[in-house]
């Protein structure tokens, strides 16, 4: 047995303003439990190093920026955490008092289950993008619900016997669904995951304008994720749970269905008239459509955008090429717990 007991990796990238309440809390929840808070920095370029630095954690950088994404980042910690057990959270969350406890309890009465997590606490709930998220889950969405579920999104509590089993924590490659994928190679091999209905972390969204929250996500290749996703399963067994459970894999695929029709309007046996008739027609279709579901024709815009860039990320991310995900990251050990700060730090702070 490790002589660590829990790990809690924290994953950030320039959370300089949140990462202070994120480590607080973290090392609060381990002084309860026993255990090492790990800060997994995707080479921030404002001062999450520098507040990082003040607390007792062990602070490790990603030694090659360009390899920055969603799921190196918790890779990263992994990479360098000591734990029996592992909880992953993100660098603008906060752990709740009292969750870790009730997890490893959990863990502890059944040994079948290798991740456990609970209620994500959303406090951004102004914008558009976190509304439209609150109102899905609102509808139930299955993974977000109490019981056995596909994925822990949001973060969760993980067996490390269970994580060497599936190979990895979460793949290198991919720049979103890292959670479901962790899931999909887990549950393959005959582990359960769990969410307790019990409040695990708060969480504050960036607070960017819709249309430009898109665009970061296509020029950072977020919108790649599922694209990525899939070209990871081929010919692996966790395979078949992934197109099984991505519902949202059909719709993008319908998206490239539908430009696939549009493009094929020029060639029609009509005259040009009426092709521009059908091409306007079926243009608008989807954005009528999900004006009548919503109620609201910029909610309903909104929507349509969101599908043409996540259809594109579809399609870039099965073309994109990959990297072994179980090998060694290029990383630097900036800090150790208990250590004064470390000289590299100071020294990247004064540079700037």
């Amino acid at each position: 047995m490790n002589a660590v007991h829990v790990s809690v990796v924290i994953k950030a990238y320039n959370e300089e303003a949140a990462i202070a309440g994120a480590l607080e809390s973290a090392l609060a929840a381990v002084r309860a439990v026993g255990g090492e808070v790990v800060l997994a920095d995707s080479a921030s370029t404002d001062g999450t190093l520098r507040e990082a630095s003040r607390y007792p954690v062990r602070i490790v950088t990603l030694g090659q920026p360009d390899e920055r994404c969603c799921g190196i980042g918790p890779q990263l910690g992994w990479q360098h955490a000591l734990g029996e057990y592992v909880y992953v959270m993100d660098g603008d969350m906060r752990l709740v008092p009292g969750f870790l406890e009730q997890a490893l309890a959990f863990l502890a009465q059944h040994p079948e289950v290798a991740g456990v997590g609970g209620r994500v606490l959303e406090l951004n709930t102004e914008s558009l993008e976190y509304r439209e998220r609150g109102e899905r889950s609102a509808k139930r969405e299955a993974h977000r619900m109490p019981g056995a579920v596909d994925r822990l999104d949001g973060g969760g509590l993980y067996r490390r016997r269970a994580v060497e089993e599936a190979g990895w924590l979460t793949d290198r490659n991919l720049h979103s669904y890292e959670e479901f994928d962790l899931g999909a190679r887990l549950r393959a091999r005959g582990w359960k995951l769990w969410r307790l209905p019990a409040d695990a972390v708060t969480h504050r969204g960036h607070d960017a304008p819709p249309y430009q929250l898109l665009l970061r996500r296509w020029r950072s290749r977020y919108a790649c994720g599922l694209g990525e996703l899939v070209r990871g399963a081929l010919g692996r067994p966790h395979l078949k749970l992934v197109l099984q459970g991505v519902r949202e894999l059909r719709l993008y695929a319908a998206v490239i269905a539908w430009w696939a029709v549009l493009a094929s309007v020029p060639l029609w046996p009509a005259d040009a008239g009426a092709r521009a008739i059908a091409f306007g027609a079926l243009a608008l279709l989807p954005l009528a459509g999900m004006a009548v579901r919503k109620r609201s024709w910029s909610r309903a815009a909104y929507a349509v955008a969101s599908w043409n860039v996540q259809a594109a990320g579809l399609v870039r991310g099965l073309l994109a090429s990959r990297k072994p995900p179980q090998a060694r990251i290029d990383s630097r050990v900036l800090r150790e717990p208990g250590a004064p700060r470390a000289a590299g730090i100071a020294g990247k702070e004064a540079a700037r």
